[in-house]
């Protein structure tokens, strides 16, 4: 915690910039790329979730909104929506108010994943998405985001390592920010270190309770 991680996806995005060096995508210096133009190859979910006071549906369509109503559906099936859907009295028309107040933390998420998905954009930025599942929309996110490494670059910031444990590369930052650490899991689990002891204390610490 408090080492950048999401510093950086916010400069990928362009909501600051760098006092040196260059930040690229598409092997373009972001700073001369329109907004129009990074925001178009960019998709976000970050810990932030901002919904519109319009319906479920339409909170989703943000992401593409040409896209068919097959592939309203699929997104939100893959995001874990569809049983939100369920839920709500009016369906898909159900409004869940300004900011989202209608849904849960955990459920306003799932939105803003189904939102990226239906995007489709070269680059995926997924800042600690899961922080508000339970252990089953995880893993059907993760499961997502296996399928959308087919087509895209992602960028996934998390603690939960699960969720990053079969990525093409993880790369670990310590305490000042640097990147302390490159490699795929059962490489830094290897090479010991940070990633090994932090995969160990999680470990560790599955299966605690609290008692009185």
């Amino acid at each position: 915690s408090g080492s950048g991680k999401t510093t950086i996806a916010r400069l990928v995005a362009r909501f600051y910039d760098t006092d040196s060096g260059q930040l690229r995508v598409g092997g373009v210096d972001v700073k001369q790329l329109t907004t129009e133009n990074l925001m178009s190859q960019l998709s976000m979910v970050f810990q932030d979730v901002y919904l519109f006071n319009d319906t479920l549906e339409a909170n989703i369509r943000v992401g593409r909104q040409d896209a068919t109503d097959a592939e309203v559906r699929q997104a939100a099936e893959l995001a874990g929506v569809t049983e939100i859907v369920a839920r709500l009295p009016r369906g898909w028309d159900s409004p869940v108010g300004e900011g989202g107040t209608a849904l849960s933390g955990g459920e306003r998420q799932r939105v803003s994943i189904a939102r990226a998905i239906l995007k489709r954009a070269p680059v995926l930025l997924i800042d600690e998405a899961t922080s508000a599942l339970d252990a089953e929309n995880e893993a059907n996110l993760t499961r997502a985001f296996d399928r959308l490494r087919e087509s895209s670059t992602v960028l996934v910031i998390a603690h939960k390592l699960e969720t990053i444990r079969s990525a093409d590369q993880i790369l670990v930052l310590n305490n000042r920010g640097e990147v302390a650490q490159l490699g795929r899991h059962e490489e830094l689990l290897a090479q010991g270190g940070i990633y090994r002891d932090f995969w160990r204390s999680r470990e560790s610490a599955q299966g605690w309770q609290i008692s009185r």
